[in-house]
């Protein structure tokens, strides 16, 4: 029988655990002398068996597998495996005698051996690991509440190992102290910190594993993270969280506070896009193509060394040639803000607005309330009828079907009850909000307009026009919403008798299937007798309201549920002539409000 010898010490670095490897090649080699064994090849390993994918371990598994030997000498069998997969692997191939025999200083295990035995070895090996690995954490995290970085030194320090702390490195601490005073002025970039560095000869190791490689200037990252490191003001960060320690600092906090806004000043974040879109680009298109109307931004260097900024706007002419010309920005500034200037709601107006909206609000609440409280009377009707008619089972006078399907139907009867119950104390005023929120928007266009916020008037602009304003011949112009139409109507066209003039016309600023045509009227106008007072069409329109229980034969219910919000054609607003909303609860969702 051909046997591999197999030998693993748990760290790859020279000097630690120095004869641990050299020990247990001596004991090895005196039992395979003694026992007269057959060793075809030696493995040296240096890497913990924490968890699989040892390279050496896996090249002897393999060539086990194949048949090159049909034993194993190593010192203990936890050198073999500390992780479960490696030692399934091992018991596995014992069982079906791949591996005929493993001999360690102690004890031969053979494959008929009782399993239950290797099994609990292994399984020591693992839980030691594991409970190894929770004590070196432990103890690392008390070292860093001492102020000792339990960590490998960085450059500037050198890792003490007779005192376990770290201390300055005399040779290389000048050099990364004038690092810091390079980048500082805020003229060297990264590579230059890096040439200097290599010039004084500091440059990357080998990597771990390796004897060869390395000797090169850093690189960014690393450059990037050393100017960044707190370790070189006296903290340094570990597991996540920020520690005081006890090393010498090689830099100031005043220069490690002036490198870090360097950093922040040159980082991605700060820095501007290269498509950098103008204020006004994506509100606009080309009356003459279609296309979006977009900027470009010139600049002019006099002799005298002044430098004058212009943005221009033009058509992006993407579909073809257009004859669309070119606008100053503050040309069209001043065209946009007197455009928005036209749309302002005057004080007087907003105020008498609120005070209407608010009565509303309140008449809204009270048929809310009488609402519910018819809804929820039925509700109480429909448990009573749940209650005898679980009854009359319980007495045995109707069938377990017919009980079960006429509950159900009540049943659902009473949730439909509920969820309108629900929905009318939500949305008892709901239609109010987007009033006040546009009475809001109307009555701060003067403001914005002589404002020198461009974002801002864009998107006021966006609430009154969407996508219809177009640049034509130098000049914007666009078809505003309808509310907004109506606003500039009531204000170019006021009536003589009113204080408040009347906004909308009698068919009300929702969308409608079919556009409005036609000028704007006062509410109050009557063609066969002429304006006439806001009282006496106050009392005008209330004679013709409509009383609740039409009101509910017209939404098409047989409750109150759905006197809440409007009938969406007749929408009375914005003067002493008016009306709340009346809507069915059926159709809330098919009705857009402003």
């Amino acid at each position: 029988m051909r046997y591999f010898l197999y030998v693993r010490k748990s760290t790859d670095t020279e000097d630690k655990q120095v004869l641990s490897i050299e020990a247990q090649l001596a004991e090895l080699r005196a039992i395979a002398k003694r026992d007269g064994l057959d060793v075809v090849e030696e493995f040296i390993e240096k890497r913990s068996a924490k968890t699989p994918g040892r390279p050496v371990f896996e090249e002897m598994m393999r060539r086990v597998e194949k048949g090159e030997a049909q034993g194993i000498v190593c010192w203990k069998i936890d050198r073999l495996s500390r992780n479960p997969v490696d030692s399934g692997r091992i018991s596995w191939l014992l069982q079906e005698a791949t591996i005929g025999k493993i001999i360690t200083h102690e004890r031969i295990y053979l494959p008929h051996d009782n399993v239950l035995l290797m099994s609990v070895e292994f399984g020591m090996a693992n839980q030691y690991i594991r409970d190894l690995s929770v004590n070196v954490t432990r103890g690392l995290r008390q070292k860093a509440r001492m102020g000792i970085y339990p960590s490998s030194a960085p450059l500037g320090y050198l890792n003490d190992p007779r005192t376990k702390t770290i201390v300055v490195d005399r040779k290389k601490a000048p050099t990364i102290r004038k690092a810091f005073e390079m980048y500082a002025k805020g003229k060297s970039r990264y590579e230059d910190i890096a040439r200097f560095l290599f010039e004084k000869g500091i440059a990357t190791g080998a990597t771990r594993g390796w004897t060869k490689g390395g000797g090169k200037p850093l690189k960014r990252e690393q450059i990037a993270f050393l100017l960044s490191n707190p370790f070189y003001i006296g903290r340094f960060r570990y597991a996540g969280e920020m520690y005081e320690g006890k090393h010498t600092p090689l830099v100031s906090r005043e220069l490690f506070d002036r490198v870090q806004k360097v950093l922040r000043e040159r980082s991605n974040k700060n820095r501007p896009p290269e498509n950098n879109p103008q204020a006004y680009c994506g509100l606009l298109s080309c009356a003459s193509c279609g296309c979006a109307i977009t900027a470009e931004e010139k600049m002019k260097y006099q002799k005298n060394g002044n430098t004058h900024r212009y943005v221009y706007y033009r058509c992006t002419k993407k579909r073809g040639v257009c004859d669309g010309a070119y606008l100053r920005e503050e040309k069209l500034d001043a065209e946009l803000s007197d455009l928005l200037s036209r749309f302002h709601l005057p004080r007087h107006w907003a105020q008498e607005m609120e005070r209407m909206a608010a009565q509303d609000a309140q008449e809204a609440e009270q048929s809310a309330t009488i609402s519910i409280s018819a809804l929820r009377a039925e509700i109480i009707a429909l448990n009573g009828k749940i209650a005898r008619l679980t009854d009359l089972f319980v007495e045995q006078d109707i069938e377990r079907g017919e009980y079960l399907t006429r509950k159900r139907v009540l049943q659902d009867e009473r949730r439909q009850l509920e969820e309108q119950v629900l929905k009318v104390e939500q949305n008892a005023a709901h239609w109010l909000e987007p009033l006040r929120e546009w009475i809001k928007d109307a009555s701060m266009l003067d403001e914005i307009a002589k404002s020198e916020d461009l974002s801002l008037k864009k998107s006021s602009l966006q609430k009154i026009f969407g996508s219809n304003l177009t640049l034509h011949a130098r000049e914007a112009r666009g078809t505003p919403k309808p509310h907004w139409f109506s606003l500039v109507g009531g204000k170019e066209n006021p009536p003589k008798n009113s204080a408040v003039p009347i906004l909308v016309d009698l068919r009300g600023v929702e969308p409608r299937p079919r556009p409005c045509h036609g000028r704007v009227l006062p509410l109050n106008y009557r063609p066969e007798q002429g304006p006439i007072s806001t009282e006496t069409s106050y009392q005008i329109f209330r004679a013709r309201k409509p009383s609740l229980l039409e009101l509910r034969e017209r939404a098409g219910l047989k409750d109150s549920a759905g006197v809440q919000g409007s009938l969406s054609n007749h929408i009375f607003r914005l003067s002493a002539v008016r009306t709340k909303p009346l809507y069915n609860t059926r159709t809330l969702r098919e009705i857009r409000m402003l």
